[in-house]
């Protein structure tokens, strides 16, 4: 018997297995959105999406947060009609008609409203020790940014007006405890997050609750917003989302999507300024763009911007391979080897001067 048989006989954790056979890396999920740069966000690929693990959204009041949360759970239940939705809300500011606008069935949805962290903390545990893997589950929290410890109540409670040093702990304690069982058991949740202005010259959007959710998550996203206009009036947003952390995608990443009062999410959202970066889209003329074909031939007809934002306009370019080679290599993480030769020829150098040198 090997020293990898014995091991593996030996361990008393039944879901050890050889690495290369290990379903925790070889099945792992993938859930495509309707939204393409969504995806692009999430994996660093159009064709990509949310995976099981930890995915937060942070940022402002009014940031679109639990509309992108939603989105991805309404995915989630389109790819399995078994699956259900455990929403748990501490804000009470998404009524029955959001989920509806999202064609979300709400038959298909637990709403467990909280009251403090301790208690979100019980329950989902709770919820995640009695799943199997292969149990559809989808979990959106909004929000941990709203939700107060045990602690800061009982104070209140009581007339105190101490400072509450127990949230962070608890936050923290939150995400260690479910980060496994999400990638065991293959369970995405989606968490909606507050960020806050840290002191300095030039401050910057930090996600609050402590380090907890920067060690778990998968994904962390911090969301900005422009205002989109025509003339004086204000028509919908332009979000931009931050690329806080991803295992996926490179850091920093800035991605743009639009949002209008009247049409919602734009479908084809950021894909026009990364088509003209790559060549897939050229202006030949001031205000007008004309599609760029698999052989690099220009086409003779011409789209205003706001006929750009059509399946038309767009399935032509998606499916070329060269653009979705583009987006790979401009948003996704490197998978190739990390010990390059010329890094192991340097070391190797470096090695034998210092040979010499003794």
């Amino acid at each position: 018997m090997s020293i990898l048989d014995k091991i593996k006989k030996n361990s008393s954790i039944k879901e050890s297995s050889i690495l290369s056979k290990s379903k925790f890396f070889t099945d792992k999920d993938m859930i495509p959105t309707a939204i393409p740069i969504i995806n692009v966000a999430l994996s660093g690929k159009l064709d990509g999406g949310l995976t099981p693990g930890l995915t937060m959204w942070a940022g402002p009041s009014k940031h679109f947060k639990t509309a992108f949360s939603l989105l991805m759970a309404k995915s989630y239940l389109d790819k399995y009609e078994d699956a259900a939705l455990l929403f748990y809300d501490s804000e009470f500011g998404t009524p029955q008609s959001y989920f509806d606008s999202f064609g979300i069935d709400t038959e298909r949805v637990l709403h467990t409203p909280l009251t403090d962290i301790e208690q979100l903390k019980f329950d989902v545990m709770q919820q995640l020790t009695n799943l199997e893997r292969g149990d559809r589950l989808i979990i959106v929290i909004d929000s941990i940014g709203n939700l107060a410890s045990k602690k800061e109540v009982e104070d209140a409670l009581e007339g105190k007006s101490v400072a509450d040093m127990s949230r962070a702990k608890q936050v923290k304690s939150l995400f260690r405890m479910v980060t496994p069982h999400l990638t065991m058991k293959d369970v995405p949740m989606i968490v909606v997050n507050h960020t806050y202005k840290e002191i300095g010259m030039f401050p910057k959007d930090i996600v609050g609750g402590g380090t907890g959710s920067y060690y778990s998550a998968d994904n962390i996203f911090i969301i900005g917003r422009q205002q989109e206009k025509e003339g004086t009036e204000v028509v919908g947003y332009n979000f931009i989302i931050n690329v806080e952390k991803s295992r996926y995608v490179k850091e920093k990443s800035k991605i743009p999507v639009t949002v209008s009062f009247d049409g919602g999410i734009s479908k084809w959202s950021g894909l026009l300024d990364i088509a003209i970066e790559s060549g897939h889209v050229v202006k030949p003329s001031n205000g007008w763009y004309s599609q760029v074909d698999e052989n690099g031939e220009i086409q003779e007809k011409k789209y205003r911007i706001k006929d750009t934002d059509t399946k038309e306009f767009w399935l032509p370019i998606l499916k070329q391979k060269s653009f979705q080679d583009f987006i790979k290599n401009k948003y996704q993480i490197a998978a190739g080897s990390i010990m390059r030769e010329d890094i192991e020829e340097a070391f190797e150098v470096e090695t034998m001067n210092g040979a010499d040198d003794e």
